[in-house]
């Protein structure tokens, strides 16, 4: 059984900084593509940054310059530092990854069950 699971959220003031982490367990044999999501009060699911295997990270135009994405493969672990933050990045913040599992071999996207980030103003 596969799982990830973010921790790191909570509650800052505008310009302040929060680190995301979030960790995948289980049989795994192999992770490709991890990202962070995340999905503002009223609003839909977005992208916010993607991270492929020695491919420099993606990150949506909202969010550039103030958060970065980074892996530890070592420990199945990605992690999202966000700096500056604004009233505007307030969401729950999904975690995501492409996982080959070790028994059956095959391929699948899993995400985590999210995690709370408010910016208050």
């Amino acid at each position: 059984q596969v799982q990830l699971v973010e921790s790191g959220g909570g509650l800052v003031q505008a310009g302040g900084s929060l680190r995301l982490s979030c960790a995948a367990s289980g049989s795994i044999f192999s992770i490709n593509n991890m990202a962070w999501s995340r999905q503002p009060p009223g609003k839909q699911r977005e992208l916010v940054a993607t991270i492929i295997d020695g491919v420099r990270p993606i990150y949506a135009e909202s969010v550039k310059g103030r958060f970065t994405l980074s892996r530890d493969d070592a420990r199945n672990t990605a992690y999202l530092q966000m700096n500056s933050l604004k009233p505007e990045d307030t969401g729950v913040y999904y975690c995501s990854a492409n996982i080959q599992s070790v028994r059956s071999g095959a391929w699948r996207n899993y995400w985590g069950q999210g995690t709370q980030v408010t910016v208050s103003s």
